[in-house]
């Protein structure tokens, strides 16, 4: 074993699990709100809708999945039950679903058909399914636990393999519950029993990573705007959270201490509601403000998961189209090109410019503090740097700079605290030929799998 091998794995830090690995590797994927609250306008349905109400004029789950996949996000997950209890597909336990509606004279199966238009186009796929149901007359009670877990097997038996399965935080409140219109609640460290329903998980889908407050695989940032914390460890005390009942603060920081590893998942929708609102047209995010949450989610270590609400026809809207083929391009114009791409360095330092997450690059013997420099063959003018940490080996890095060469003096461009999965900084254009990368404090020897630096022009007008 080599000095620095032995430095690779002499780390007793929290390190992400092969299935976590896999979902980082995504990094931007979307949510599809559709449900009864399509059509009545609501954001929380009560659970006395009729499903007649249901019935999307020209449902097509192709143009779903492609909107996304041409915005570039990476998966879906589909409200397959929202708090109203209405089911997208034709459940063998309720008889509140879509084969009661009049949409395909009810044998639609929403659940079906988005899966498998995601598999036909290359997109991952993932399943929601809200633990409250307002329209159960068992909710409150140790049946409905049976039932939940009934259907939770249905979506992860039958609609192909899974890349997240969502579990809200919602703990009860009033509702129909089968016609007592009544409210109910419940204690959420226990009633659910959320252990043994991870494990069901586990048994069906030993590759899906498990949202929730509390993990045990992903965690929520602990708002709905789409922002990280920053810095936004990817490690928690999962023993220290219950869903529904968890600190948002900590949440989105997580804990550097932590003794899991947990990364964060920042969720938001494209509009101001979750659902579709026909008069909500005129008010969906631009490509600047989606890039915006980009720097801030994705740039900060943790996911962007983008809400995009199939309308009444069960499409996308096309104003939500355009604004996503339009961040998707703002990032093509910024991530492109690698302009660190052949500068010349220490021989295993070029391990970070080979655009491979799975090589990477630590200083000799270890040491830190410890720096990097870089120079090229012409000056080269950036205003944005990304960085990677090589995640099998942890978060290690604390406390770093960059500094670029101002005639012959080095002057520090930007600085931050963690890296961890990616870390996206902006700062004023610059001109150099020469970079330095300086590590001021990490739990270990640093392992850095990538370095780039791009130019936004977009930057130049602020």
């Amino acid at each position: 074993m080599t000095l620095n091998e032995l430095f690779a794995t002499n780390f007793s830090g929290p390190t992400p699990s092969p299935r976590q690995l896999a979902w980082h590797a995504l990094e931007f994927y979307g949510f599809l709100h559709f449900t009864i609250n399509t059509f009545t306008g609501l954001e929380w349905g009560y659970g006395d809708e009729s499903p007649s109400l249901f019935n999307p004029t020209a449902f097509d789950a192709g143009q779903i999945v492609s909107t996304a996949a041409e915005g570039g996000m990476a998966g879906l997950i589909l409200t397959c039950k929202h708090h109203d209890g209405f089911c997208l597909w034709p459940s063998r336990f309720t008889e509140h679903s879509v084969k009661h509606s009049p949409w395909k004279n009810g044998r639609g199966d929403v659940v079906r058909a988005i899966s498998e238009a995601c598999r036909a186009q290359g997109l991952k796929f993932g399943v929601y399914l809200s633990p409250w149901d307002r329209n159960h007359p068992e909710y409150g009670r140790p049946a409905y636990i049976e039932y939940y877990r009934n259907q939770l097997r249905e979506l992860l038996t039958e609609y192909g393999p899974l890349f997240e399965v969502w579990f809200d935080g919602a703990n009860g409140g009033d509702g129909y519950y089968g016609g007592s219109r009544e409210t109910r609640q419940i204690d959420p460290r226990a009633y659910y029993e959320w252990e043994t329903t991870w494990s069901l998980v586990r048994e069906l889908q030993p590759e899906t990573c498990i949202f929730s407050d509390a993990g045990p695989d992903v965690r929520w940032v602990g708002n709905e705007h789409g922002l990280a914390g920053d810095p936004c460890w990817g490690t928690l005390d999962r023993e220290r959270f219950t869903p529904g009942q968890s600190d948002a603060a900590a949440l989105n920081s997580g804990q550097r201490d932590g003794a899991h590893w947990v990364p964060a998942e920042c969720d938001v929708s494209i509009r101001p509601g979750w659902f579709y609102h026909p008069e909500e047209d005129a008010r969906v995010r631009s490509p600047e403000n989606l890039l915006d949450l980009y720097f801030q989610s994705v740039g900060r270590g943790a996911s962007l998961l983008l809400n995009l609400p199939p309308d009444q026809r069960g499409q996308i809207h096309a104003a939500d189209a355009a604004a996503l083929r339009g961040f998707r391009q703002r990032r093509e114009r910024i991530f492109a090109r690698n302009l660190a791409a052949g500068a010349q360095c220490a021989p295993r330092a070029a391990l970070l410019l080979d655009g491979r997450r799975d090589t990477f690059w630590q200083p000799e013997g270890g040491d830190q503090p410890s720096e990097l420099i870089l120079e090229f063959p012409a000056p080269v003018t950036f205003n944005v740097a990304g960085l990677r940490e090589h995640l099998p080996l942890g978060q290690r890095v604390e406390r770093f700079t960059l500094d670029v060469d101002r005639h012959g003096y080095w002057q520090e461009w930007a600085g931050a605290t963690a890296i961890g999965n990616r870390r996206l900084l902006c700062g004023k254009t610059v001109t150099t030929a020469r970079l330095r990368l300086r590590i001021l404090e990490a739990a270990a020897s640093p392992a850095l799998s990538e370095l780039s630096l791009h130019y936004d022009a977009g930057l130049e007008g602020e």
